[in-house]
């Protein structure tokens, strides 16, 4: 069940670079794309309970829809690209078993311990 979990997410992930592919975004999209959300992590130089939520928001695929549904309704092309971003990021993310995090610490995740077999 997990790899069927890992295809759906690398699946995401295809699909949000094909859409930004479409939309003939600049070069640096994409390496935002693999990158920019996880500028987050600094929260946890605040402490674990910052972190968590300064990295959950970044990678929450609820925000990242929200984002993308308002590019719409404004309609604003950098809101809907930012939404791919982010839910591109986290697609990926998940798919190398990074999951929204706990106030315990970075490596404790919603999909368990970060290198935990």
């Amino acid at each position: 069940m997990k790899n069927i979990i890992k295809l759906e997410e690398a699946a995401m992930f295809g699909i949000c670079f094909y859409f930004l592919t479409t939309l003939n975004v600049e070069w640096w999209w994409y390496l935002i794309l693999f990158l920019g959300p996880d500028i987050s992590m600094l929260g946890y130089l605040g402490g674990n309970k910052l972190g968590a939520a300064c990295y959950n928001s970044f990678h929450h695929k609820g925000i990242a829809i929200a984002i993308f549904v308002a590019g719409f309704i404004l309609p604003n092309i950098a809101f809907q690209i930012i939404g791919i971003v982010l839910y591109g990021h986290s697609s990926m993310d998940r798919f190398f078993d990074y999951g929204l995090k706990t106030n315990e610490g970075f490596k404790y995740t919603h999909l368990g311990i970060i290198g935990k077999k």
